[in-house]
């Protein structure tokens, strides 16, 4: 283990970061009066707090330790995951999904389903995203936990037991609230505390062009070298990104993932809710030069014996994690150390923040109220996430211990993804635009899919059969089995369910007015009158324009 030396300066910011979070939490308390300030911060946000919110939720462990680390395994590559695995669904949100979602004054993904099918389906939903979300938000805690160990040499037990405590105060004090205010501060820790990692390592090298230059060719593509699997780091053809990340696994996380959709329902109105995702687009795109760049980086001093750079090493093995860390200790001076390091807790706070008031809600509404409760009083229902709150967290530190114990954060990341959200995109895409998608065709739909992705996880896993039947070629990697998992649940998904439709009674189509395109009079949140700059249109095609112009680039 090695621990960076920090000064009082580092020790001080470190500290009144923690501070100010809570501080911030207890503060806005006064404001939380009812349910719906709780979970849907009172629906008051512009399009900018929503959207910087939006993404601030999506930057966990996986988003910054993670992709780094990836970075200097796979190279470019890691890109797919910031555009294609991003943009198209973000913007397929922003213009198409979200009138349905905020039209109907929903406060959560299963209560659309309920609205659009029945009960049974919604529950199946929130009880699914509930597990998958307390598993996604170990993850948040067992990074937290890991700078704290490894880097500041805090005991372990210690150090996940202070980042959980911090989490359940200031969401339990305001819940979404205070959890969209604090995620605005970490967004912009984050790309301030982070920046200079790329700067710093940029003017040591000597410029982009010389990094470039320096890293392996396949290292520096995205799609020239995605024909042959065998061609590229992550062995994987293009079928494989287009399908498994850029449709299935994307829309499912985008589209249906509460943990970034419940920050679009804090929007003032339609307009704002449908900008909200549309914005964060812009700077998703622009993430991979601070975490991509920061990766290629790591590799190319790794690869050069005068440099004195290695990354750190676990009974033999290269922890790919530590990319991020050890470039803070390598560039920051003292006193900036600290702000590096709280950079990287404040984007898994931010991460961990989303899971935890996406849980406490879907519990809530869905299952609780749903199934416990009907009855339940608005203050009843505050109440009550609070107290899901906490045990959220404290549900999270048990998987977060499960956490430790995988070797890739990224592959039980993907994993976990292609169980829930594949299938659950193939009920939500077949139920928003096809009327007679039946309550029984989309439950069971969702079940046999869901079902068969885990029985796909489970066969890889064991050696129950070859695994290249999956990927559709001669070669197998890790995260080509779980993309390739993903668009099979999602087939199989849409199959079921407009199979068992076409033989189980329909829903009238007068109650599906407002839920389905086709039975819904389309809202205009924007009239003709309406600037051009100010049309959500406008700012999707422009969003559009440059995720094709970096494609064809880094081609």
């Amino acid at each position: 283990m090695m621990t960076i030396g920090l000064t009082f300066v580092d020790w001080l910011v470190i500290a009144v970061y923690f501070i100010f979070v809570l501080g911030i939490g207890y503060y806005l308390k006064k404001f939380t009066k009812n349910e719906e300030d709780f979970f849907l911060a009172g629906r008051k946000n512009s399009a900018w707090v929503a959207g910087i919110a939006f993404l601030s939720a999506n930057l966990g462990a996986l988003e910054l330790m993670g992709m780094a680390g990836n970075t200097y395994k796979y190279g470019m590559y890691v890109a797919h995951f910031y555009w294609i695995g991003a943009i198209p669904a973000m913007l397929f949100l922003g213009l198409y999904m979200m009138p349905f979602y905020y039209s109907s004054k929903i406060k959560s993904i299963p209560g659309y389903l309920k609205l659009r099918f029945d009960e049974k389906t919604r529950v199946l939903n929130a009880i699914a995203f509930a597990i998958m979300t307390l598993l996604v938000s170990g993850i948040n805690l067992y990074a937290m936990a890991l700078v704290l160990h490894t880097f500041l040499g805090w005991n372990w037990d210690v150090s996940m037991w202070i980042s959980a405590a911090t989490v359940a105060a200031y969401i339990t004090f305001s819940g979404l609230l205070s959890a969209i205010f604090t995620e605005i501060l970490q967004f912009f820790l984050i790309w301030f505390g982070l920046f200079l990692v790329s700067f710093m390592g940029i003017l040591e090298i000597g410029s982009v062009g010389e990094i470039f230059a320096r890293i392996p060719e396949s290292y520096s593509k995205l799609w020239s070298n995605s024909l042959n699997p065998a061609d590229n780091g992550m062995v994987i053809s293009w079928a494989g990104i287009v399908l498994g990340l850029g449709f299935v696994l994307s829309f499912g996380y985008w589209t249906t993932d509460f943990l970034v959709v419940q920050r679009a329902f804090s929007a003032k109105n339609l307009r704002t809710a449908r900008m909200t995702p549309i914005l964060a687009s812009f700077f998703k795109m622009a993430l991979p030069f601070l975490v991509i760049l920061s990766g290629l980086i790591a590799l190319i001093l790794a690869g050069d014996p005068k440099s004195g750079f290695a990354l750190m090493q676990d009974n033999g093995q290269i922890n790919y994690d530590s990319t991020l860390p050890l470039l803070i200790a390598r560039y920051y001076p003292p006193g900036l150390i600290g702000l590096g390091i709280t950079a990287l807790l404040a984007g898994f706070m931010a991460g961990q923040a989303g899971n935890v008031s996406a849980f406490n809600t879907v519990w809530t509404y869905d299952i609780y109220k749903s199934i416990i409760k009907r009855d339940a009083s608005d203050q009843h229902l505050l109440w009550m996430g609070r107290i899901t709150t906490i045990i959220g967290v404290l549900l999270s530190l048990v998987t977060a211990y499960w956490a430790k114990s995988f070797p890739s954060i990224m592959d039980y990341m993907q994993a976990i993804f292609s169980w829930v959200n594949a299938p659950l995109f193939g009920t939500m895409l077949l139920g928003m635009f096809i009327w007679w998608i039946t309550p029984n065709g989309a439950f069971w739909g969702l079940v046999i899919g869901m079902v068969s992705s885990f029985l796909m996880y489970l066969g890889d896993k064991f050696h129950w059969f070859n695994s290249t039947v999956i990927t559709l070629s001669d070669t197998a990697s890790e995260m080509a089995i779980n993309f390739w998992r993903a668009w099979w649940a999602w087939v199989i998904c849409v199959v079921f369910t407009i199979g068992i439709s076409l033989v189980t009674k329909r829903k009238p189509k007068e109650e599906l007015v407002g839920l389905v395109k086709g039975l819904t009079q389309e809202k205009q949140d924007e009239g003709e009158t309406v600037k051009l700059t100010e049309k959500v249109g406008f700012w999707a095609v422009l969003s559009l324009i440059v995720f094709i112009l970096l494609n064809i680039y880094f081609w």
